[in-house]
């Protein structure tokens, strides 16, 4: 609206120019979901290094699968993943202070055995409000990491700003309290002596307190520790990824590494819904048991009631497993999924090409791989291309790449528009940045001027995805529409308050089968 005009003079007055940016989301940000040595339990924690995973998950650990595929999905070019991590019956180390202060580990492990506690009664003076005896000080520290923590000023009073359960509960990674029934002892826990002249007090017996050895890693994990119906509503397992704002790629290792440790048709359907509903791909691995090519055609492949596994445009299976050295074995040659590897080739191929470019082909090189636990040829890969199993191969020079780019409905029977893995990706990148960059238009007036700004942001969001490469044909109009008008929208639209866009695009698909015709030129005959 124009100020309101009161005095003669000149007014200055800013107009809308009705630009509203939208912002392409990110492509590769991999979700694992497995067992790990510590860290949060059901809550999504993003690393973005081997690194940080393992300052946050305690590194590699060889009972767990995850951390092999976090591991190679950072080694293959991967620069964003979500860790949820499940257990099955492990539990938290524990620690009991003078006067009954419980503390336990922040989450389960034998980790939390490494924890050591000191208290000191050094704090600020006691104000009159303060009970008497209430204010400690906490310091801890994890001897195998050799993160430190320090508390000043805690408080046994429930009605303190320092009150010791809120503070460690929101400041500290490594301990909480443990309570009876809702309170802590009014009393606070008894000091640590001093040190020895030169001596850690967080390393000496005298000034602080190990915790003991009661924590353990419990049994191995099983599908219903990710897949289990219930726990969608707790949202734990796979659906703790509700917790998470977004995730593209989802991966969820075997088990265990032994014979027989795959996930089953339970935890594989599941992901491949969950993936659906989220706009995300679920890189699906292959059973262990498969050791030929044979094995995914005959009757215990994939149209197998073992296999359990729906052909889903958001999936994507890769064959066979990955063979590299092992750094907790003595770098001798193990089988690896190939989920991680595969997730951060990915990501490696967004950054460099786009999520429009299909992550396969000679630049699709898996870091770190000795060699695969199947050989394919030429032959072998032409069975089971059709049935969209992406193969794993190993060629001269090249060494081992990714070699096809279909989701599990581009069997070649199915003649579905979702063929390609990379058109579905882009699907998916489109879908999700609109979705976002378009809330902007919610209890707008429906009206002409809205569906001029929809088309013009609409546009020039598909124009620069154009000018990148993004999309088949020569010119826009070859290229993408935007359509926002009275045919879209009709009166009875308006009043039930919706508005549609409709969005298109020329995909653009990869170049699967190359012929190269080579023919004689007959020698020309004078006449």
């Amino acid at each position: 609206m124009p100020v309101t005009l009161s005095y003669p003079g000149v007014y200055i007055e800013e107009v809308p120019s009705g630009v509203r940016t939208i912002t392409g989301v990110s492509t590769s940000i991999t979700a694992f979901i497995g067992r790990a040595l510590r860290g949060p339990v059901n809550d999504p924690v993003r690393v973005q290094s081997f690194g940080e995973f393992e300052r946050r998950f305690g590194g590699l650990w060889r009972d767990s699968t995850l951390s092999y595929a976090v591991q190679q999905f950072f080694q293959n070019g991967g620069t964003d993943a979500l860790i949820v991590r499940v257990h099955n019956g492990a539990a938290a180390a524990t620690l009991t202070l003078a006067v009954g202060f419980n503390l336990v580990a922040a989450n389960p492990g034998k980790w939390g055995e490494k924890l050591r506690v000191r208290v000191d009664h050094n704090t600020r003076p006691h104000l009159p409000t303060d009970p008497a005896n209430s204010l400690f000080n906490l310091a801890v520290r994890d001897t195998a990491t050799g993160a430190t923590e320090r508390f000043l000023n805690l408080s046994t009073d429930p009605n303190n700003a320092r009150f010791v359960t809120r503070v460690l509960e929101q400041e500290s990674n490594l301990v909480r309290i443990v309570t009876p029934p809702g309170t802590v002892p009014a009393l606070r826990p008894a000091a640590h002596g001093n040190p020895p002249p030169g001596a850690d007090p967080l390393l000496d017996n005298a000034s602080s307190t190990a915790f003991t050895a009661t924590g353990n890693e419990g049994s191995a994990i099983t599908d219903n520790q990710i897949s289990l119906a219930a726990l969608e509503a707790a949202k734990q397992g796979i659906w703790a990824l509700e917790k998470a704002d977004l995730f593209n790629l989802l991966c969820v290792p075997p088990l265990t590494r032994e014979a027989g440790g795959d996930v089953n048709s339970q935890t594989r359907s599941a992901a491949a819904k969950y993936c659906q509903q989220r706009r995300a791909m679920y890189v699906v691995d292959p059973l262990m048991a498969w050791d030929e090519h044979s094995d995914l055609t005959g009757g215990s492949g994939l149209d197998s009631v073992a296999w359990g596994l729906a052909r889903s445009e958001n999936a994507a299976l890769y064959f066979p497993y990955l063979r590299q050295p092992d750094p907790l074995q003595e770098n001798r040659l193990a089988d690896f999924a190939p989920c991680g590897a595969v997730a951060g080739i990915m990501a490696r191929t967004d950054g460099q090409r786009g999520v429009w470019k299909a992550p396969a082909g000679n630049d699709a090189t898996l870091n770190g791989v000795v060699e695969l636990t199947v050989k394919l040829t030429d032959g072998e890969n032409g069975q089971l291309n059709p049935l969209a199993v992406n193969c794993l191969r190993a060629f001269p020079v090249t060494g081992r790449v990714v070699w096809g780019a279909r989701t599990l409905r581009g069997a070649d029977q199915l003649a579905s528009e979702w063929k390609y893995l990379p058109v579905r990706r882009l699907a998916l990148f489109l879908e999700e940045s609109l979705f976002r960059g378009s809330q902007w238009v919610v209890f707008e007036p429906n009206d002409e001027p809205l569906w001029a700004q929809i088309r013009l942001n609409v546009g020039a969001f598909m124009q620069g995805l154009f000018r990148q490469g993004a999309f088949q044909g020569s010119s826009p109009r070859d290229a993408y529409f935007v359509k926002c008008d009275k045919e879209t929208t009709t009166q009875n639209d308006i009043n039930l308050g919706v508005v549609n866009i409709v969005v298109g695009f020329a995909p653009l698909k990869p170049a699967e089968f190359v012929v190269i015709k080579i023919q004689q030129i007959a020698g020309q005959i004078q006449v």
